[in-house]
């Protein structure tokens, strides 16, 4: 029964300043860059309070995604700040309880966080960004969009057929997809492959021109080969739907990003900078965990009892985590290192770092 009222007494302690810190920083997020946005797209373009408002609050999860780590850095360290200035966890090990025992609940936190954040990140924030970029290119900037985009990726299905049609580029001004692969699968097996030079938009179809079917089996792989000059496609989607279909890697789930990359791969294209942004979807949301596990012993300390120098300790670690990050993840696009490595890195100092500290802690 002790230890269960020490848990609640320290989680007690984290809840509120979790709270004021997913509130702060997400206000510091909005008012250094989302509120200037705003007021210019007012300005500019004239948009109504209505829109200005809905793309505000589609703009929300990313933001608030990014706080959740630098709010349970924050919690803990004011958690462990006023539990120390108060000699609470000096009476707490004089009765008996370890200092790891202390810390458990703050890291049992920031571990639910950190599956909480991926889940987020997920299932809210791609879908919430890809509406909030819809509603700046369509109602508040009136439809301007690039005519022009690389790595075009378009999924069709037709009874148990599925299409992937991938292409290098693709300019809605003259409806032309150049380098275009079309992989057919049925049963989730790889039936049939068509390269072509390009496809042009004609007479409410797509023609393929300059092309090879390929004929592909279990066995022999390609079984047959035939070439074409001409040929009409089952693509039932016209090049402005093409380029409105679009996405942003950003605005990508986790699948969509995996789903990419096996086309990239399969035409023998980078993807360092996809898998890094794959491995940076758990990587973020991650940091909730190490930066629990960093914080606490951070904050056992008398003289950093107040919330100010809480903040300020808090600045400074996540603007060394976010600095390292940005390193790292140059590095692992550019295929510099293995995305993996660039991904976690910030998480890896992080961890040692608190272990260090922990250890240090527990005299």
């Amino acid at each position: 029964m002790h230890l269960r009222l020490l848990d609640k007494y320290v989680l007690k302690e984290l809840l509120y300043p979790f709270i004021f810190g997913v509130a702060s920083f997400s206000s510091i997020f909005i008012a250094s860059s989302l509120l200037f946005k705003i007021v210019q797209y007012i300005t500019t373009y004239g948009a109504p309070i209505s829109t200005v408002a809905r793309l505000f609050l589609y703009s929300l999860p990313e933001i608030v995604n990014y706080t959740f780590p630098m709010a349970v850095l924050l919690a803990t360290l004011m958690a462990f700040g006023k539990l120390s200035g108060n000699s609470e966890i000096v009476a707490m090990k004089s009765g008996g309880v370890s200092y790891y025992r202390i810390v458990a609940p703050v890291i049992v936190v920031g571990l639910v966080v950190s599956i909480f954040s991926v889940i987020w990140a997920e299932k809210v924030v791609p879908p919430s960004k890809h509406e909030a970029k819809q509603i700046l290119a369509v109602e508040i900037r009136g439809n301007i969009k690039p005519k022009t985009q690389d790595h075009v990726v378009i999924k069709t299905l037709s009874g148990n057929t599925q299409r992937i049609t991938y292409a290098r580029s693709f300019d809605e001004s003259t409806g032309v997809m150049s380098k275009v692969t079309i992989e057919e699968f049925q049963k989730e097996k790889l039936v049939r492959v068509q390269t072509a030079k390009k496809a042009v938009w004609k007479d409410d179809s797509w023609v393929l021109e300059d092309g090879t079917v390929f004929t592909m089996n279990d066995k022999d792989g390609v079984s047959s080969k035939a070439g074409f000059s001409k040929q009409v496609i089952p693509l039932n989607i016209t090049p402005r739907e093409i380029n409105w279909e679009q996405k942003s890697i950003n605005e990508m789930t986790l699948g969509e990003l995996r789903g990419y990359v096996k086309v990239l791969e399969r035409q023998h294209l980078p993807t360092s900078d996809l898998w890094t942004e794959i491995y940076m979807r758990f990587a973020i949301p991650l940091a909730s965990f190490v930066f629990a596990l960093l914080g606490a012993p951070l904050g056992t300390q008398r003289q950093r009892s107040g919330s100010s120098i809480g903040m300020g300790i808090s600045v400074i670690v996540i603007f060394m985590y976010y600095g390292i990050m940005a390193f790292a993840t140059g590095l692992g696009k550019g295929g510099v290192i293995p995305p993996l490595l660039a991904a976690m890195l910030p998480n890896i100092v992080c961890f040692i770092a608190g272990i260090l500290l922990l250890k240090r802690a527990d005299y």
